[in-house]
C-alpha cells in the first residue's frame, strides 16, 4: 500500500537528523519551486516543501518534468546561505547530487550522477535537480536563498513512460517508503548545505567523482542542441566544473545551460 506523504511520519523517521527544517506536504500544486521562491520573504528558516502531484514541474532550461502522481518523491528545499552570496554557489547543484545518491545508497539503490545535475540508475535518468536563487533584503542585508528542487521516479506506469519518450529508471521497492527515503534526503541534504556553506563544492568534488557515471567515456557537450565540445570526461574540480580531455588538450565546461551526452567510445568500437 502506498502511504501519503505525511510531515509527522517524516518527522518520525528524521529523528532531529535535520533541526531547524521544517516540513509541509501537500496534495497539489502547480511548482514547489515556484511556491517557495514566492513565500521566502516570509520564511523563518529553511523549508521542505512535498507534494504528492505537480502539474507545472520544471527541470533545467525550462524543460517539463514529468512525475507520477502519488508515486514518486516531488519536492523542493528553500535554503538560507549565511556565509555565501549567490555568485559563491557555483557547484551547489553537484553537491546536492551527492547528498541524493548517498541518501538512496542507504536504502540500496547505487545512484549515479550525470554532470551537471541529473541523477542515474544504469544508463537511465532516476531524478533530476534544479535550483534556482533569490535574495531577501533584510535591514542591513540581503540574505541569499537556494531553492532546491528534486524529482525522484519511484513508479512509473507504462503511460508515463511513453510519455516521457525516452529510457528513466525507477525504484517500485521504495514506493511504500516513501516518507522514510524522504526523512533521509532532507538529513542528508541538511548537512550538505550547511557544509556547502561554510567551505563550498570543493570537498564534494572526490566523492562526486566516484559517483561519476561517465567517467572515462567520451561525451558530447550540447548548447542548445549544437555541439560544442566533445572529448574524453575526466571529471569535475573543485569548483564544480567538467574537465574533458580532447584532441585540443584539457578544456574546462562551465555548467550553465549546456547539456551532456554519451557518445560511443571509438577505441571500444574498434575492439568489438
Amino acid at each position: 500500500m502506498n502511504d501519503a506523504l505525511s510531515p509527522k511520519e517524516i518527522a518520525l523517521h528524521l529523528r532531529g537528523a535535520a533541526p531547524g527544517v521544517a516540513i509541509e506536504c501537500i496534495a497539489l500544486t502547480g511548482s514547489t519551486n515556484a511556491d517557495l521562491l514566492q513565500r521566502l520573504p516570509q520564511l523563518e528558516g529553511p523549508l521542505l516543501l512535498a507534494a504528492e502531484v505537480q502539474t507545472a514541474g520544471r527541470g533545467r532550461a525550462g524543460r517539463s518534468w514529468l512525475a507520477e502522481p502519488h508515486a514518486s518523491l516531488t519536492f523542493s528545499l528553500a535554503w538560507p546561505f549565511l556565509r555565501r552570496d549567490i555568485a559563491g554557489l557555483l557547484g551547489l547543484p553537484l553537491a546536492v547530487g551527492v547528498a541524493v545518491a548517498e541518501a538512496l545508497a542507504g536504502f540500496g539503490v547505487a545512484a549515479s550522477l550525470k554532470w551537471p545535475n541529473d541523477v542515474q540508475l544504469g544508463e537511465a535518468k532516476l531524478g533530476g535537480i534544479l535550483i534556482e536563487t533569490g535574495v531577501v533584503r533584510q535591514p542591513g542585508r540581503r540574505q541569499p536563498w537556494a531553492v532546491i528542487g528534486i524529482g525522484l521516479n519511484i513508479l512509473l506506469m507504462p503511460q508515463s513512460r511513453a510519455e516521457i519518450g525516452r529510457e528513466v529508471a525507477q525504484m517500485p521497492q521504495l514506493l511504500d517508503r516513501r516518507n522514510e527515503l524522504l526523512a533521509a534526503l532532507a538529513a542528508r541534504l541538511a548537512h550538505t548545505l550547511a557544509s556547502f556553506d561554510a567551505a563550498g563544492f570543493a570537498p564534494f568534488a572526490d566523492n562526486w567523482n566516484r559517483l561519476h557515471a561517465h567517467a572515462g567515456q567520451m561525451v558530447r557537450i550540447l548548447d542548445h542542441g549544437r555541439v560544442v565540445q566533445e572529448g574524453r570526461a575526466i571529471g569535475v574540480d573543485g569548483s564544480g566544473c567538467l574537465l574533458l580531455d580532447t584532441p585540443a588538450g584539457p578544456v574546462t565546461i562551465a555548467a550553465g545551460d549546456v547539456s551532456l551526452r554519451a557518445m560511443p567510445d571509438a577505441a571500444a568500437v574498434a575492439r568489438s
